[in-house]
């Protein structure tokens, strides 16, 4: 019934088996609960000064317990700049307690957080970040890039996650004035991960399959869409059929859609930005919902997938819904993927 760190290790590793896929079931679902629940929130990382934590950080997590406790989650994907400015150094950082276990302190948010790094997390020691897996019970971190599996409960249905390390994909952004990318550290490192992540998803039969990183591949905000994943991750994500991509960077809350796929940026979690610089460069008619407002106070999204269907409904920090999108099953068999149901609450 669990999901033990092991199983996650073994789905973690960067050799691909030719072995049949192992779904889990949720560490904990009720008998009559026929989804899966999660909450998707990035750039959520405090500050590492007292009191460590930010006004839209507060915020945001205490909204993420009552909307977890009203709607339901079974965990959350945290898609990246786990700590401001510079990362962890260790396992044994206060930052740990400062930043994440004092804050999401709700009862509906004792559940497994899947952890991805992002440029600031790079800054630091991202291994630390990943040794702290066996000092949490709800940290779950047990690689750079790694697959999550599940079967929705009391269905016959599955969802996968891909986890990715898109700085390490691509390079980090911190050091240069335009901050883009420039080229991944270890070329053998990244075309490691993009032939995993290649293989995975060829191989993927699941009925959802969601992919997470933490730099955007479209956004129309301050970083704008990222030239290393339009090339290397947008065709993957186009012809295995993904129902969504999610990430973070961009300090904002946005949904785009384009060639079938969702778009999902997330990176409210500590700080907002209303810059739209880069509303030109996406695709025409393909951004549906952003906003950046600080009187938002911050947000994230919450995901529902059933058998049929996930639903992703964007939440601001003050206490109310702001857009809901709905994306079919992947029909792996037929090229015609459908198409989605958007509305405004």
């Amino acid at each position: 019934m669990a999901l033990p760190l092991f199983t996650l290790l073994l789905t973690a590793l960067p050799v691909v088996h030719c072995l049949p896929t192992a779904f889990q079931d949720l560490e904990q679902s009720s008998k009559n609960q026929t989804s899966i629940r999660f909450l998707a929130l990035g750039d959520w990382g405090g500050v590492p000064y007292p009191p460590y934590i930010t006004p839209v950080e507060k915020a945001t997590a205490w909204e993420m317990g009552k909307i977890a406790e009203q709607m339901g989650a079974d965990f959350v994907l945290a898609l990246g700049d786990n700590f401001y400015y510079s990362g962890v150094n260790s396992a044994d950082s206060p930052r740990f307690q400062d930043t994440f276990e004092r804050v999401y302190t709700a009862d509906s948010l004792n559940i497994p957080w899947y952890i991805l790094a992002g440029n600031h997390d790079h800054a630091g020691n991202v291994k630390a970040q990943i040794d702290y897996s066996r000092k949490s019970d709800r940290w779950r971190f047990p690689h750079y890039y790694y697959e999550l599996n599940f079967r929705i409960p009391n269905t016959k249905h599955t969802l996968s996650i891909m986890m990715l390390d898109t700085v390490m994909l691509c390079g980090n952004s911190d050091d240069y004035v335009d901050e883009k990318p420039r080229g991944p550290l270890s070329t053998i490192e990244a075309n490691r991960q993009l032939t995993w992540l290649q293989q995975r998803m060829a191989r993927s039969k699941a009925d959802f399959l969601l992919v997470a990183g933490h730099y955007p591949v479209w956004s129309v905000s301050e970083h704008g869409p990222t030239e290393c994943l339009l090339k290397r991750l947008r065709p993957l994500l186009v012809k295995h059929k993904a129902t969504a991509y999610f990430c973070g960077h961009d300090h904002n809350l946005q949904y785009l859609k384009e060639s079938g796929v969702g778009y999902v940026v997330s990176g409210a979690g500590n700080f907002l930005d209303p810059d739209t610089r880069h509303w030109h460069h996406v695709p025409k008619d393909t951004l549906k919902f952003f906003t950046g407002q600080a009187s938002t106070l911050g947000g994230f999204v919450h995901g529902e997938v059933t058998k049929d269907k996930m639903t992703l409904t964007f939440i601001q920090a003050k206490g109310t819904s702001l857009y809901r999108t709905v994306l079919p099953r992947r029909d792996i068999d037929d090229d015609q993927n459908g198409s989605d149901e958007e509305d405004k609450d």
